[in-house]
């Protein structure tokens, strides 16, 4: 799986860049499964749309298509961004149906979900280059030097996309900014809890600048 993660990354070339319409930002929640980009995103739908994007669950790759609302506009004080935003399936370089079976999936379900899942990742990249902006979504509880984040970010250094760095889940006890900011210094690191709404605000402001 990974090297076909690292394969589709590099395949998918300029192409979409050449007729990339930019009558609209398009935002992408990106990152690896539960780190949650969903919540975030429902977070930003419900507060400026007055609608969710998508389900959650523990359950590692709940999202597994794409998901996108139009017209998602942010305003504070004199400030506006008009977006639409995209939450992406997990990016993972190893998607096993057994592991579904562990979380109490009966085995016909859990091969349809690690298929789909699958699928998801490989339709997330593919998208990545009609980005405008990403917001890159780690569990701070977790350690960012996995070949995953690294492979996610790498990429995105290489297609000159502005990104936002989230360290979510700052409300447990086990999270730590400090290491994702270790990890990738080259980019701005906001902590939140998307769940909670914790600095929500400092998102919001940090966002701000990176979408110009």
């Amino acid at each position: 799986m990974l090297k076909r993660l690292k394969n589709a990354f590099k395949g998918v070339g300029g192409l979409f860049n050449i007729f990339k319409r930019r009558r609209q930002l398009k935002l992408g929640l990106y990152g690896p499964p539960n780190g949650g980009k969903t919540t975030l995103a429902n977070r930003l739908c419900e507060e400026w749309l007055g609608e969710t994007m998508g389900s959650t669950s523990k359950v590692a790759h709940e999202t597994r298509t794409i998901q996108q609302k139009e017209n998602v506009i942010i305003k504070k004080g004199s400030k506006t961004i008009n977006f639409n935003l995209v939450d992406t399936p997990g990016i993972a370089t190893k998607i096993d149906y057994e592991d579904f079976v562990k979380a109490g999936m009966k085995e016909k379900e859990a091969k349809k979900r690690a298929k789909e899942a699958t699928k998801g990742v490989i339709d997330a990249i593919k998208w990545l280059d009609e980005m405008d902006v990403v917001i890159v979504v780690l569990d701070a509880t977790k350690d960012p030097y996995s070949q995953v984040n690294i492979t996610i970010i790498g990429n995105l250094q290489a297609r000159d996309i502005p990104v936002l760095l989230v360290g979510n889940k700052v409300d447990l006890k086990k999270a730590s900014l400090k290491k994702i900011q270790s990890a990738f210094p080259q980019y701005d690191v906001v902590g939140i809890s998307a769940l909670k709404g914790k600095n929500i605000n400092k998102f919001y402001e940090a966002l701000f600048k990176i979408a110009k």
